[in-house]
């Protein structure tokens, strides 16, 4: 299997939902929500690959980094690569169906798992969704992260007991996904949550809880205040609101003032490991990748997606190796021009 293969497979499974583009910018699926688009003028999306564009690096080649350690540790776990499969849900809606929820949840954790890293699993309008993916994490022995909607409280409560019997590594909630158009068109009501409401939620485990949606500063103190053992900057890959600045662009303000008290991840246009090494020395500690493991997972099943993770670990490497990174903790601002 190379990934050529996994492309031109993808673009049959997904064909009506996504074209498989040479260059996946978001021009073609403007507007297409539910699909995989971006809402409106598909501003939001674009902004994050313009964003990471806009970042050019400082080639190095006079150092001793010639075989770089690209290994990462999140919540006492060793990963073999600082990428993580963002949280996904809603393959009839938004992707076709040819995968159901239960088929794309263990795709995910188990490629992700064996490329040694680790999947999030989502959460959407039918239950089915958010339990497949905690059933795909069982299986694994927890090695996964559950996410779930910014739903009433009780509702949040129930699922956070699931995940807890699931022996899951951690928790999350995907906060920038309050205003998601096909939750309110299934009749699943969203929406933001106060820091007393967060507060609440976040005491009431033990897990590790993880929000990811944060896109300011504010925001950012404000989920070290109520608990939050990490964040993710994220604006939902530019699906829940138009005319969003670049993950990217806003990413080393909030690692500035977050300081190093929680880890600081994030997502939004990565496409290639190179645009990992830009988030990373921009301060994040790990981030997350949505689009191009769609078409991993719908392409060449956990095989792809491992097919794919290990591609983007080994181009991290080679332009850590470019940059003089002989470590994750070597990558700051100095690489970037």
């Amino acid at each position: 299997m190379d990934m050529k293969t996994v492309r031109q497979t993808a673009r049959e499974k997904l064909k009506g939902f996504c074209r498989v583009c040479s260059e996946c910018n978001g021009k073609a699926c403007a507007g297409e929500v539910p699909g995989m688009g971006g809402l409106g003028t598909a501003a939001s999306f674009k902004s994050n690959l313009a964003a990471l564009a806009a970042f050019r690096l400082n080639m190095r080649t006079l150092h001793g980094a010639k075989n770089p350690n690209t290994t990462y540790q999140l919540f006492g776990q060793e990963l073999a690569t600082p990428i993580l499969a963002a949280p996904i849900t809603g393959n009839v809606y938004n992707m076709g169906g040819a995968l159901n929820e239960a088929e794309w949840a263990q795709v995910i954790i188990q490629g992700c798992l064996a490329a040694g890293a680790l999947g999030c699993t989502g959460d959407g309008a039918d239950p089915v969704m958010y339990n497949s993916g905690v059933d795909a994490i069982i299986q694994a022995q927890g090695r996964g992260i559950p996410f779930i909607k910014p739903r009433e409280q009780e509702e949040v409560f129930n699922y956070l007991r699931r995940a807890e019997e699931a022996g899951v590594l951690a928790v999350g909630m995907d906060i920038d996904g309050a205003g998601l158009v096909t939750m309110a068109l299934k009749g699943q009501p969203v929406g933001p949550k106060t820091a007393e409401e967060m507060q609440a939620i976040i005491s009431s485990t033990s897990l590790p809880f993880i929000i990811k949606g944060i896109m300011t500063v504010d925001e950012a103190e404000i989920a070290i205040e109520v608990g939050a053992a990490a964040i993710v900057v994220s604006n939902h890959g530019g699906r829940v609101l138009d005319h969003t600045p670049g993950t990217a662009e806003i990413l080393s303000e909030i690692v500035a003032a977050v300081n190093g008290r929680i880890p600081v991840l994030v997502d939004g246009g990565v496409r290639s490991g190179t645009d990992v090494l830009k988030m990373l020395a921009l301060g994040a500690e790990a981030v997350l990748i949505g689009r191009p493991f769609i078409i991993a997972a719908y392409g060449g099943g956990a095989e792809g997606v491992s097919l794919a993770l290990n591609r983007m670990t080994a181009e991290l490497k080679q332009a850590m190796i470019l940059t003089g990174c002989a470590t994750l903790e070597d990558i700051n601002m100095e690489v970037l021009l």
